[in-house]
């Protein structure tokens, strides 16, 4: 058990000394035995600690414009090929993405993310939240995030120009999973879209989602894809398999894989911000507390289309950990 012990510490030597691990490394991560969680978490905590100590960053979505959308993501339940009964309307006007920015204020997140279903956004939606932007920085100490899909480049530079200073567009999976999980764009014309906001001058934000029928290497894949993508900000979801969805059936989690995963991710991006995301409550659930000694970030308040959990109860657990929230600086 001692040597056991010394190979994860030793795995959070490398990732302390920028170093890579190796995917037989990092499938040890995945395929520990769960009487090694502990320790697994231990090292992680070390990374994690050393870059972030103990503060915690929260974000707040805001659901901008629902379903309507014409690509076809399996897990989503805002795609066209999604059953699933939503609520479904236009971009929302200026005021009421303004009046999110303060809710996110109220429940002390340091970050705002303005979400919007949709290939990507027309030059109408663009005008709304430019301008929305614009009246939040102007007024509040917020951090903006902005996730609208494929961009061009000019749009990049608007949303830039706005004030917006971080934009997501999730890698989702690996590469050789992606045409299983959405055929009407590719993973490339996401990467693209991560660079196109990073040469804006906007901070890259980009994630996955876990379990949706992927391979323990595929899961190393992503979290190597990430990494080389350089994005700042690594949202990690754990599938919540909405009903009306082509993968409504797919339950294939357990917190104790889910926390694994986010050790993963640590160790593999030791300096970004690992965020747990959507799914923490029902794949983590009792164990959510746990996930922060490898992440640093939580959303809080409702995802997209489900509900989260009360902003106070994450509060709570914050504190309850020991840990700080990191309130925004501009």
């Amino acid at each position: 058990m001692l040597q056991t012990q010394l190979n994860w510490d030793e795995l959070a030597r490398k990732s302390l000394n920028g170093e890579l691990l190796t995917v037989e490394e990092g499938l040890s991560v995945l395929e520990a035995d769960d009487d090694e969680l502990l320790s697994i978490m231990n090292a992680a905590f070390q990374v994690r600690k050393a870059h972030y100590g103990k503060k915690v960053k929260l974000n707040l979505i805001i659901n901008a414009k629902s379903g309507l959308c014409p690509e076809d993501c399996g897990y989503c339940s805002q795609s066209i090929v999604s059953d699933a009964p939503i609520d479904k309307y236009t971009m929302m006007e200026k005021d009421v993405l303004v009046k999110g920015a303060q809710q996110a204020m109220n429940m002390q997140a340091g970050t705002y993310c303005i979400v919007a279903s949709g290939r990507g956004p027309t030059n109408k939606e663009l005008d709304q939240v430019v301008e929305a932007v614009k009246e939040i920085k102007g007024t509040m100490p917020l951090k903006i995030c902005a996730c609208l899909g494929i961009l061009s480049d000019e749009q990049a530079e608007r949303l830039k120009d706005a004030g917006v200073d971080r934009y997501n567009h999730n890698l989702n999976t690996s590469k050789s999973n992606f045409s299983s999980i959405t055929t009407t764009h590719t993973y490339d014309d996401r990467v693209k879209t991560v660079n196109k906001a990073k040469a804006s001058g906007m901070s890259p934000c980009s994630g996955c989602i876990v379990g949706m029928g992927e391979t323990n290497t595929e899961i190393v894949e992503m979290a190597y894809a990430l990494r080389e993508l350089d994005a700042d900000s690594i949202p990690v979801n754990f599938l919540n398999a909405i009903p009306g969805t082509p993968l409504e059936d797919k339950k294939e989690l357990d917190p104790r894989k889910c926390l694994k995963v986010l050790a993963l991710m640590r160790f593999i991006n030791p300096t970004k911000e690992i965020r747990i995301s959507g799914g923490r409550e029902v794949n983590l659930r009792s164990m959510q507390a746990m996930g922060l000694y490898a992440a640093n970030s939580i959303f809080v308040g409702d995802y997209l289309t489900t509900e989260g959990q009360e902003a106070t109860s994450d509060h709570q657990m914050i504190e309850d950990m020991g840990f700080e929230i990191e309130l925004c600086a501009l």
